[in-house]
């Protein structure tokens, strides 16, 4: 019997509804992603990559998994960690939010930070050292695992199919931070309705897929600052850029206007899919993510 299918917590994970925000062109509806008991998108993933594992026979009492994470990943698997008996160590960039180590560590997961400077890359450097001095541990690289992109594939792409019904789907509108739910999602979407435009959103401080320059940016959880491997370039029709102030403004409005209380990330793929709505007629829609609630984000907001 599979551990995970028996986690009470694991049927907790998708099936999250969407709200319409109305524009003068196509209507935005935005899937709360909030509302999984991780509080975010990455809940999805995390219990993804965590099945294959266990198939794997990796999955176990006591056994250690390193991941490095922005935050929401790392809140997920150290959630799922705490319930499996699994010992949680992450790395992650101090420039991240103190309420997300705050949650953190809340599960009791270790964490460790490494130099801002560096980005994502020095968390994933970190994260190599930490598995080659453990022995037994395991990582699940959420930026090539594909049991990543593979969960949004078989959750959240038909999910949002169920509920565009027999409506129109005119975009997807998605930032890259691993490149799985845009990838996952991506993929279905234009496999179920060809004429889908998969729009990939990134920091405007780090064009990285739109320009090949990476840079400091403040939208945590995306703009990772080197092409995750789970990235699939082919389903993605268009890179659009949002400023962090943009963003962080976005945010504000989606709160103060809509009462949708989201993380930074959700208002630049808000912002990203606002610009596309006016591209497409108010009979089609354009479909987004909140990746998570503002609650982690307080302190920068």
């Amino acid at each position: 019997m599979s551990r995970m299918m028996d986690l009470a917590l694991t049927h907790l994970v998708g099936r999250t509804p969407w709200y319409p925000i109305r524009t003068s062109g196509a209507p935005v509806y935005v899937k709360l992603e909030g509302n999984n008991p991780g509080g975010s998108v990455k809940d999805r993933a995390v219990l993804g990559m965590l099945t294959l594992a266990e198939a794997k026979g990796l999955i176990r009492e006591g056994a250690t998994v390193v991941e490095p994470t922005s935050g929401n990943t790392g809140i997920a698997l150290a959630m799922f960690g705490a319930a499996l008996g699994l010992r949680v160590v992450l790395t992650m960039p101090e420039t991240m939010s103190e309420e997300r180590r705050k949650v953190l560590m809340a599960y009791g997961a270790h964490l460790e930070l490494t130099p801002g400077s560096e980005g994502m890359a020095g968390a994933v450097r970190r994260c190599g050292e930490i598995l080659s001095e453990t022995p037994g541990a395991f990582t699940l690289d959420q930026f090539s695992n594909p049991g990543n992109p593979w969960a949004h594939s078989v959750t959240t792409g038909p999910e949002i199919l169920s509920q565009a019904g027999m409506g129109d789907i005119g975009a997807f509108v998605a930032g890259v931070g691993t490149g799985g739910t845009i990838s996952g999602v991506g993929r279905v979407l234009k496999a179920a309705r060809g004429n889908v435009r998969v729009v990939a959103v990134e920091p405007q401080e780090s064009p990285l897929l739109s320009k090949g320059s990476a840079g400091k940016h403040g939208i945590q959880g995306i703009g990772a600052n080197f092409v995750p491997e789970n990235l699939d370039m082919s389903v993605v029709d268009q890179v659009v850029t949002v400023s962090t102030q943009e963003a962080k403004d976005v945010a504000r409005w989606l709160a103060r206007r809509h009462g949708l209380f989201s993380g930074i990330s959700t208002g630049a793929n808000v912002a990203a899919a606002m610009r596309i709505a006016q591209e497409l007629p108010p009979d089609s829609r354009v479909v987004t993510i909140q990746c998570d609630r503002q609650d982690k984000y307080l302190s920068v907001l």
